[in-house]
């Protein structure tokens, strides 16, 4: 699913140069060890390094510009912005701050959850797309529908151009309309935006 969205990177080994040219992550799992793990921050807790995401490397890009530029310029965008949103509860709820974030722009651009065809949310910890699937009764078939964060990582300070580009290349792929990432912040925030294709 991932071969569009990544570029090799070159990286000096004693045994020369090698490519990296795949996520990693996917492949680190030991699913029998899954079971056997210990709560992360509270001894009754459910948090497990299994279904919180992996602090990791990464990096990633967009290219904005408004339409007459990629005229212009003769480009093709992946997708148009419609519309964007922010909001902020208190901290200890910030799992479920992007329910209201994909609340706004919905609002904002007249649009219901049936009008979008997949949703990227990023799950710092999985709960966060559980809770915001049922705050908002989403159906999880449009859910991160390549694996989120638990699975691929949360590349720090690239996590929403990560979720955004993930969303693109999904949509490009099922040849979908529309779609919103959206991403909960420490402090109780989230951002999210909704694009179209």
């Amino acid at each position: 699913y991932f071969k569009e969205e990544i570029v090799p990177v070159p990286v000096q080994s004693r045994e020369g140069t090698i490519y990296i040219t795949e996520d990693e992550e996917p492949k680190r799992v030991k699913f029998d060890k899954i079971s056997h793990l210990k709560p992360a921050f509270d001894s009754s807790g459910t948090v497990t390094a299994a279904n919180a995401s992996k602090i990791n490397d990464g990096a990633a890009a967009l290219v904005l510009m408004s339409e007459e530029k990629a005229k212009e310029l003769g480009l093709t965008p992946m997708a148009q912005i419609k519309a964007q949103a922010s909001y902020a509860q208190a901290p200890e709820w910030f799992t479920t701050a992007p329910a209201t974030v994909i609340q706004k722009l919905l609002q904002k651009t007249g649009l219901t959850k049936e009008d979008i065809d997949l949703f990227e949310i990023n799950e710092a910890f999985s709960v966060v797309s559980l809770a915001v699937k049922q705050i908002l009764d989403l159906d999880m078939s449009k859910v991160d529908v390549h694996g989120g964060a638990v699975a691929l990582g949360h590349p720090i300070g690239a996590s929403g151009a990560r979720i955004l580009t993930t969303l693109l290349y999904a949509m490009k792929q099922r040849n979908s309309h529309r779609g919103i990432a959206a991403i909960c912040i420490g402090g109780g925030e989230a951002t999210g935006i909704l694009v179209e294709r």
